[in-house]
């Protein structure tokens, strides 16, 4: 027989398996962020001071830009899973779901624009706004 209980079977309920997708990339971002914010952090304990200048030029390194915008990218990433989970789980309201789950992607898209437009001028060598 089939897993589940029997008015779940008659319903056609059960797991439509949607969110183990979710839980994989939630994982995935978190190991991410891990390593890479430990080297985010080992970077700033190693800079000798954190004025403008030095941060640009270190910023400006290949070494330092790439892993900055993929942790930029990362952290925005499980933000987003991490709070659609949760919205989906607390809104109730179809339409008020929908518009939050809008609102919060466009929120992401524009804040990880922001933030690689701001990498990729330090390290392009931009001239300071």
């Amino acid at each position: 027989m089939g897993t589940g209980t029997g008015i779940g079977r008659v319903r056609g309920l059960g797991s439509a398996k949607s969110g183990a997708l979710h839980w994989w990339h939630q994982r995935l971002t978190a190991v991410g962020n891990l390593v890479l914010m430990a080297w985010f952090v080992t970077s700033l304990v190693r800079m000798p001071s954190y004025d403008y200048k030095n941060v640009s030029e270190w910023l400006a390194s290949p070494l330092a830009a790439v892993p900055m915008a993929l942790l930029i990218l990362s952290v925005l990433t499980h933000l987003r899973i991490g709070l659609q989970v949760l919205l989906e789980d607390y809104l109730h309201d179809e339409g008020t779901k929908l518009g939050a789950i809008i609102l919060l992607n466009f929120y992401v898209i524009a804040a990880g624009a922001l933030a690689l437009f701001s990498i990729l001028k330090i390290a392009l060598g931009g001239a300071p706004a």
